[in-house]
């Protein structure tokens, strides 16, 4: 899978760097809270590891796309890398309202943030502290930023723990009846005519040539477009699933052949939509 976000990363030689990049203009840091000890969470001692928390996908009732052992996880961190640190502390808060947010510590992880600040996030593992990974929906670190802190996890050697949780990725190829053997993300389309055409026909040859799905995404309020450009340089023949909405209470999630969606066209709202084209 491919992502539009890409930054170079700088792995911090020694812990003095890292402790200085931890107090970046990029931290949220709580007043009077400095060092944080261990955690236990539902009698159980969390690891020094960094977790990778699912995020609903719209509003939707947690426990129903959520397990309850990642509200038991989240509780027992008090340090979250996050894209924006507003909506973290609200789902934070509905994960569990007892939640103490004055007693977490933020780091902001977005296309703004200084590679060389990236690393720096991570401190808190060396001191035997768990870290936090929040997606602004979703899973983190798949089509999204996170995934640049769990590059250098990696070359770090820091455990890295994927907790379960929604990927309107995998559910729109589950009921796309797609080819879920081979497929590919890409993301956002280029917007430009010219280039939009080309990357669609691309696609298209690699669904035939391949027996690959392909799925991309757009931007909500030029949804409506992006039918228009399937339409325009896709073969009749070819098949278009629109999932909508996915786990909200708008989901849509139709498959038709273009020639079909030609006769029924929809208007779809500016809802964040997962685009799929097989044969």
């Amino acid at each position: 899978m491919r992502f539009c976000f890409r930054a170079k990363l700088t792995i911090f030689a020694d812990k003095s760097a890292a402790k200085s990049a931890i107090r970046s203009k990029t931290m949220v840091k709580p007043a009077g809270h400095d060092t944080i000890s261990p955690l236990k969470t539902q009698n159980m001692m969390l690891e020094a590891a960094l977790y990778l928390i699912p995020v609903t996908l719209g509003d939707t009732p947690h426990d129903r796309v959520l397990p309850p052992y990642n509200r038991d996880i989240t509780s027992g961190i008090h340090h979250f890398i996050v894209e924006n640190v507003r909506s973290a502390r609200r789902f934070l808060k509905r994960c569990d309202p007892s939640t103490d947010i004055d007693a977490i510590t933020f780091y902001t992880l977005d296309r703004h943030t200084p590679p060389e600040a990236v690393a720096g996030f991570l401190a808190p593992l060396a001191e035997g502290l768990p870290v936090g990974v929040i997606s602004e929906a979703g899973c983190p670190a798949v089509a999204d930023p996170g995934a640049d802190v769990v590059a250098v996890a990696q070359r770090k050697g820091y455990k890295v723990v994927p907790l379960v949780g929604p990927s309107s990725i995998l559910l729109s190829l589950m009921a796309s009846g797609f080819n879920g053997q081979s497929f590919a993300f890409h993301g956002y389309l280029p917007i430009d005519g010219g280039e939009r055409a080309k990357a669609m026909k691309r696609l298209e040859q690699r669904i035939y040539n391949e027996n690959e799905t392909q799925i991309f995404i757009e931007t909500p309020y030029r949804n409506d477009k992006m039918v228009d450009d399937c339409l325009r340089y896709c073969r009749p023949q070819t098949r278009l699933c629109i999932a909508l909405g996915i786990t909200t209470a708008e989901e849509s999630i139709r498959t038709l052949t273009l020639a079909e969606w030609a006769r029924h066209k929809p208007s779809l709202p500016k809802t964040p939509c997962i685009f799929l084209l097989y044969k």
